[in-house]
């Protein structure tokens, strides 16, 4: 097994638990460039919101560090609860909880976002 299919047994392992839960999830996606944030419906059929840094107006300076990634939890955060979200699972995608993906999970809180 490579690292790749390691990580996306972890987030399988993660996703079956967050199921469970019935609650909307915050996941997290990260590439050495961007990062990318979406909440998705407990039915996991239809995304509520999104932020990465891809879009316009979070793409200021370097997108690919921890600066970048707070601005991406504070924004997801607002739009989550600009379409009535407030709890949320975090779905970390089988990445490691440090670094950029605590940046944004850590923004989100402050934003407003349980979890």
């Amino acid at each position: 097994m490579n690292a790749k299919d390691k990580r996306l047994r972890r987030a399988k392992k993660a996703r079956s638990r967050i199921r469970t839960q019935g609650l909307p999830r915050l996941t997290v996606h990260r590439t050495p460039r961007h990062m990318y944030a979406q909440v998705i419906a407990p039915d996991g059929a239809t995304v509520m919101a999104v932020a990465s840094t891809v879009q316009k107006d979070l793409r200021e300076g370097s997108t690919g560090n921890i600066a970048a990634a707070t601005r991406v939890g504070q924004a997801i955060a607002e739009k989550a609860k600009a379409a009535g979200v407030t709890r949320v699972a975090f779905d970390r995608s089988g990445f490691r909880y440090h670094g950029r993906v605590q940046a944004v999970a850590d923004a989100a809180r402050e934003g407003g976002l349980e979890f």
